[in-house]
């Protein structure tokens, strides 16, 4: 099986939404703020050596929400509920920005159930000479500059230029946006820091944590941050390669994953 098919996932809380598609070894990916579709070329790409997972977080997508999904341990829980559900034993754990911080959460959590972990520039840390702006004032012509090393490029990828010009586009944009950043908010908002700090110690996972060179969003000096907190964890960096790494620098990060 090549093409990733949405498929539906009965869990505690909520049915959940997820992709799969491709064979080989099992791998769990975990989206960000932004959400995931079948159209994500780093997806794909991973779909040829392995056989991916990507559960959407209730409320994205056509998917349910959650109410009783509150904070940072149930997140992490429904999560590890979902990789149950599937009837996994140990994936390799890949996890994009929010998705990240998920995914470092469950290996800290559960140190003896994770033994292969990459982090695509994850959020959970804080550093106060480098804070992280904030994501849910912006406006949809404005991501780019934060997402991409080429915003130009990244605003044709996102549809950004005709969300300017196109009313009913931006009006589309602005309430899937809300309804996705309603649930992301309640571990990104404020800040994007809910104690992961004291627990990146705990994992025991072979990590790789992966950055773009050109992020704007969240600076590559958090990916130092990372590697220091994770015992062994190898830092790569990508160049030419913004926020969204997996986008801009599809190979590069195929290859990080490869080191595990």
């Amino acid at each position: 099986m090549s093409d990733l098919q949405l498929k539906t996932l009965a869990t505690r809380h909520v049915p959940v939404r997820y992709l799969e598609g491709g064979s080989g070894e099992p791998l769990v990916y975990l989206h960000g703020a932004g959400g995931i579709t079948a159209a994500d070329p780093l997806l794909a790409a991973l779909a040829q050596t392995h056989h991916v997972y990507a559960p959407l977080i209730p409320g994205y997508g056509d998917s349910e929400e959650a109410p009783e999904i509150r904070d940072m341990l149930d997140f992490t829980l429904h999560t590890w509920d979902v990789v149950g559900a599937l009837g996994l034993k140990d994936p390799i754990l890949v996890g994009h920005s929010m998705g990240g911080m998920i995914a470092a959460e469950m290996a800290a959590i559960a140190p003896n159930d994770v033994s292969r972990l990459a982090l695509l520039a994850p959020m959970g840390l804080w550093l106060d000479d480098h804070p992280i702006p904030d994501m849910f004032a912006l406006l949809p012509y404005e991501l780019p500059q934060y997402l991409f090393h080429d915003p130009v490029a990244g605003a044709a990828l996102m549809g950004a230029r005709q969300g300017m010009a196109d009313p009913e586009f931006l009006k589309a944009f602005l309430i899937q946006n809300a309804r996705q950043m309603g649930m992301a908010g309640r571990i990104l908002f404020p800040i994007p820091e809910r104690g992961l700090s004291e627990r990146l110690y705990r994992i025991k996972a072979k990590t790789v944590v992966a950055w773009g060179e050109s992020d704007r969003l969240i600076p590559p000096v958090y990916a130092r941050a990372f590697v220091d907190a994770i015992a062994g964890a190898e830092r790569v960096m990508a160049p030419q390669a913004g926020h969204m790494l997996g986008w801009e620098q599809t190979a590069a990060v195929v290859q990080a994953v490869g080191r595990l």
